[in-house]
This record gives structure tokens, sequence and C-alpha cells, in this order.
């Protein structure tokens, strides 16, 4: 019956929804990352000696977050395209009347290893931007009591 199939597609309209908020996410950090680069990419003409090298050193910092961003966002575009495919799949095999549940759970299966994998570049970007915001020691001020 449809109604079972309506049932029998809500969880992987579910993970549709999930994979739509990481997206809304990491489209945010891209924005602030772009919008940094370009800051520095400004500031790289007018600067020389150290603090050019450490106009550099953030630049790359900067593409290699881009790099995972944008390399989670195509993991999660087809990880949402295998979570449509697998609704489309139950439907039609309600309406064919074909036993395709196997190439359902397979594609369903292919969504959550690339959400899976997405969400590890993600975190490799949290990684990634934790380190370059790492405060300098010398701004601590360890050596004096507070």
């Amino acid at each position: 019956m449809i109604a079972q199939t309506i049932q029998l597609a809500l969880a992987p309209v579910f993970v549709l929804v999930a994979i739509g908020n990481i997206l809304n996410l990491l489209s945010s950090r891209l924005g602030r990352v772009v919008d940094r680069s370009r800051q520095l990419q400004e500031r790289h003409v007018s600067t020389e000696g150290a603090d050019h090298d450490e106009v550099v050193a953030e630049i790359r910092l900067l593409d290699r977050r881009i790099t995972l961003i944008t390399r989670a966002f195509r993991l999660l575009v087809v990880a949402g395209l295998c979570i449509g495919t697998t609704v489309a799949v139950l439907f039609l095999e309600e309406i064919a009347h074909v036993s395709l549940q196997l190439l359902a759970a397979g594609v369903f299966l292919i969504a959550i290893a690339l959400l899976m994998w997405a969400l590890v570049l993600f975190l490799r970007e949290i990684q990634v931007a934790a380190a370059q915001l790492r405060i300098p020691r010398a701004y601590l001020e360890l050596e004096r009591e507070i």
C-alpha cells in the first residue's frame, strides 16, 4: 500500500533534512572563510617580511579549509541525491509491483557512507580551524599569576 511506502520513506527523508542542515552549516562556515581570505588577499600585496609570512600562512590554512568544506559539500549533495533515489525506488517498487528492496537498501547505504565521509571532512575542517585560532602562548602570560 502507498501509505506503508510513505511511512517507509520517512526515515530517508529525515536523513535528507539532516543533510540539508549540515549543508546550511557548511555554507555559513564557507562564507566566513571566503570573507577572511579576501581580506588577507588584500593585505598580501601590502605586507613584507614576517607580516607577509603570517598572511601567507593563514591564506594557506584558509585554502585547506575551503578544500575540505567543498569536498564535504560534494559528498553531501551526492548523499542527498542518493536519499532521493532511495525514496523514488521505494515508490517505484510499490507502483510497479517489483521487488527493489535490495536496490533501495544499497542506495541508502551509499548515502549513509557518503554522509559519514562528509562528516569526517567536516571534523577535519574544524580541526584545521581550531589549530588556526590557537592563542599564542605569549598572550596568555602564563608566567604571571592573576
